[in-house]
């Protein structure tokens, strides 16, 4: 039985084959052509227990090819990946022949690949949240603008509503007038094609059972039962609640030693989008909902504000996990017991 690695760089790959004693049979430096990655590991695909990518930015087109292409795929985790730090030499060989040799011991920390259409699905709200993060942006310029000017600043509500009468009005200087019109300019756009991309994402998440048992919990609403949704796409790939939540980062990273903490281990092995969506959840839910309220008081009272805000977050994320695990609506009494 053969093995390969793959090291991913942003033009090339480095791809090795190794066998059960961890000898090379085969190793290139390849450009980023999935025609050519294919025809280098053909011989020896009968023979392959698996081909191990690394999950970096640009993995969809390998992954993808690969798998139509009848190989196993797996892809690694690299952030939980550590080589000895002891070695005198490593290289871009080194690595693709490190993951393979890990598949080889059955210890590969990997990842879960989405199908296609659902990772498209995923990536748009994402685009969502990289284009409402642009708006706010230039919403927050045009209220500096407005404060220089003025001494106070204007709402969002009234940036966002901002035409070129109003803009008129202000009797700004010809070149601060100027700058306004370009922020809000760039806002209108902005404003439009997330409206675009909002209704996009409620057409295909909507019909999903799941979508609406999330909009059952305090504090979620659409946006963020799309969010939390997509980016856990199957609730069967986490054991339980706890390494749901830790993968949300909604737990502290710590290293214990004899009863004292040591030091933090990867705060940032997890899922960056699902810990915002439960601390905005958190959020929302200390407005509207009175147990919410009452169990931040209780942690703030032993704590601080900010630990306490994340301890709703973690109620907040194990709630979902067992709703989705269990197709059951929010149940507020065993949240929040």
């Amino acid at each position: 039985m053969n093995y390969s690695g793959i090291d991913l760089h942003s033009n090339n790959s480095v791809v090795s084959v190794i066998d059960e004693t961890d000898r090379v049979v085969a190793e290139k430096r390849l450009p980023n052509e999935l025609a050519k990655v294919l025809t280098f590991l053909a011989p020896w695909q009968a023979e392959l227990a698996g081909v191990v990518i690394e999950s970096t930015y640009n993995w969809y087109w390998l992954v993808d090819g690969l798998q139509a292409a009848g190989f196993v795929v797996h892809l690694a985790n690299t952030t939980a990946i550590k080589k000895y730090d002891g070695l005198k030499h490593s290289g871009d060989e080194t690595d693709a022949r490190y993951l393979a040799h890990l598949l080889r011991l059955g210890i590969l920390p990997t990842g879960t690949i989405l199908p296609p259409q659902r990772r498209a699905v995923r990536d748009l709200a994402r685009k969502r949240m990289q284009l409402v993060r642009s708006r706010t942006s230039h919403i927050l310029a045009v209220e500096n603008i407005t404060a220089r000017q003025f001494g106070k600043r204007i709402t969002s509500n009234q940036v966002i509503r901002l035409d070129e009468e109003t803009i008129k009005q202000m009797r700004l200087p010809e070149d601060v007038a100027l700058a306004l019109r370009a922020n809000v300019a760039v806002i209108t756009t902005l404003s439009a094609q997330i409206a675009i991309v909002e209704k996009r994402l409620q057409q295909k998440v909507a019909p999903d059972a799941d979508y609406t048992l999330l909009t059952t919990v305090p504090g979620i609403g659409q946006t963020l039962a799309t969010v939390i949704l997509l980016e856990v796409g199957t609730i069967e790939r986490f054991a339980s609640a706890g390494n749901f939540a830790s993968y949300a980062r909604c737990v502290d990273s710590q290293r214990i030693s004899n009863g004292k903490k040591k030091g933090e281990g990867n705060t940032k092995n997890g899922n960056p989008y699902l810990s915002w969506a439960f601390i905005e959840a958190a959020n929302f839910a200390l407005r509207y909902c009175a147990e919410a309220k009452r169990f931040y008081e209780r942690k703030k009272g032993k704590t601080n504000t900010i630990l306490a805000r994340k301890a709703l977050a973690h109620k907040l994320a194990r709630a979902c996990f067992h709703m989705l695990k269990e197709h059951k609506p929010f149940d507020m009494t065993r949240c929040f017991a």
